[in-house]
This record gives C-alpha cells, sequence and structure tokens, in this order.
C-alpha cells in the first residue's frame, strides 16, 4: 500500500475529478487520491466510483448529504488513519492548487508534523484573483496571526500535509469549524500541541471551472472561529509547550 493520501472533497465537481486524479499521478504515481463526496447532485461521486472500479489507487468515500468542508475532511482524516496512512495531505478539486506541489509537501513533512503551503511566503504567488479577493485573504492571514499568535503566512490555505502522528493526537470529533475556518482550527490545535509546522511555497490559481463554495456564511463562521481559538488556549498566543514548560514538545519520529 502507497503511505501517502491525498484528500480531495468534492461537491458537483465532475468537470474536474478525472483531471485532477490524472494531474495527481503524474506528479506523484506512488500516492493514493481518496475522493470525499457529498452526494453531489451533478454526479461526481459516480464518476469517482468509476475510477476506483479501473484504478486501485483511487478510493471513494460517500457522504449522505452537503455537511461542510470540515466534516469531509474529518471524514477523510478518519478513513485514513483506520488505513494506516503516514502522509495525509489535503487538496482541492479545482486546480486551485496544483499537483505539481505534492512532492515538496511531502518531503518537507519528512521532517515535521504540518506542512502548510503558503501562497504568501517570500512573496505573493496567486493567480486569477481579483484584487479584493487578495485583500481578504491576506487580510484574513494577519488577522488571525494577530488574535492567536500563529506566525504563519497563510493560515486559511488548503493545500497542507499532516504526519499521521498529528492526526492521532488531535481530538478530530472535537473539531467545531465547518467551512474554511477549519483549515484556521486545525492548524492552531496542532501548533498549540508543538507540532513543528513549516510552510513551503506554492502557487494559487483561481479555479479552472465549476462554482466557488465560498458564502457569507462561511465568513462569519471564520471571524468567530479564530476567537474561539484564542479563548480555548486560555489567551495564551503561543504554543502550549512553551507556554508551560520550555521541554516536552511533541514531535512526530522519522518516518520508517
Amino acid at each position: 500500500m502507497n503511505d501517502t493520501l491525498i484528500i480531495i472533497p468534492t461537491y458537483n465537481e465532475r468537470e474536474n475529478v478525472r483531471a485532477i486524479a490524472a494531474a495527481v499521478f503524474a506528479s506523484s504515481p506512488d500516492v493514493d487520491v481518496l475522493f470525499v463526496d457529498d452526494n453531489s447532485p451533478d454526479g461526481t461521486g459516480a464518476i469517482a466510483d468509476e475510477m476506483a472500479a479501473t484504478d486501485s489507487r483511487v478510493k471513494v468515500l460517500h457522504r449522505e448529504k452537503k455537511n461542510g468542508l470540515g466534516r469531509a475532511y474529518i471524514a477523510g482524516f478518519k478513513w485514513a488513519l483506520e488505513r494506516h496512512y503516514e502522509f495525509i495531505c489535503e487538496m482541492d478539486a479545482d486546480f486551485s492548487h496544483n499537483p505539481a506541489d505534492i512532492p515538496r509537501l511531502r518531503t518537507a513533512a519528512r521532517d515535521a508534523g504540518l506542512v502548510l503551503g503558503s501562497r504568501y511566503i517570500n512573496g505573493i504567488r496567486v493567480i486569477n484573483w481579483p484584487l479584493r479577493r487578495l485583500f481578504l485573504s491576506r487580510g484574513a492571514g494577519l488577522y488571525v496571526k494577530l488574535v492567536t499568535g500563529m506566525p504563519f503566512t497563510d493560515p486559511t490555505g488548503g493545500f497542507k500535509c499532516f504526519r499521521r502522528c498529528v492526526l492521532e493526537a488531535i481530538p478530530l470529533d472535537g473539531i467545531e469549524s465547518s467551512g474554511y475556518s477549519f483549515q484556521v482550527e486545525m492548524t492552531h490545535t496542532a501548533w498549540r500541541i508543538g507540532c513543528r509546522i513549516v510552510e513551503v511555497p506554492i502557487v494559487f490559481e483561481e479555479r479552472r471551472s465549476g462554482a466557488s463554495k465560498m458564502s457569507k456564511n462561511i465568513i462569519f463562521e471564520a471571524l468567530g472561529m479564530v476567537w474561539k481559538l484564542y479563548f480555548r488556549a486560555h489567551f495564551n498566543r503561543a504554543p502550549a509547550c512553551q507556554v508551560k514548560s520550555s521541554s516536552g514538545c511533541f514531535k512526530c519520529p522519522q518516518p520508517r
């Protein structure tokens, strides 16, 4: 079995699923892909099933209804942990994340518990976004940093790679977020337990087809979640191991 799983949530992504899987395997032929489909009315799940029937690297997890990005990823994480994958990555189905970057995330994860694909480290690498969307994204990152203390340039990004030991250490059922604030909550939770987190530069491109899932409710959830995380950390803006002591921080073992 391959040691790396790429989790790709889908809802009405029939135009993208075949192409994104082909691009992932062209870049990383030794990984598996798990499509977590939220009962897409456009038949995305059926297409994924057809792919899985002809390629053992393609896996499909069907959920009964659309219940948010965060819930889809939690279901995918649990599925991955049950099957003992070592590297568990997140990415979008719409080509906003470049599959060619997967090898760099996985390489960095050999010496870290969590790798964040950053659009903003050492410059801005975003293609085809209107300025208002760029300002919103950059402003959100600064807002997260100001409130929580996390030192990362792109805490809201959704292209990342977890080591299994980090996901095992996080109480997944306690993760509250459903929308895009899920990315911030997961990174903050890993950071608070002392997980080593690194950023690698990626190029982010606006989706090629299909409709964005962003909404006002998702934005409001994200604004509120940042303060929840601050309160959950008892108003500390540093990893718990630094607050309590100078030793005993969480650390993933080297993968075999």
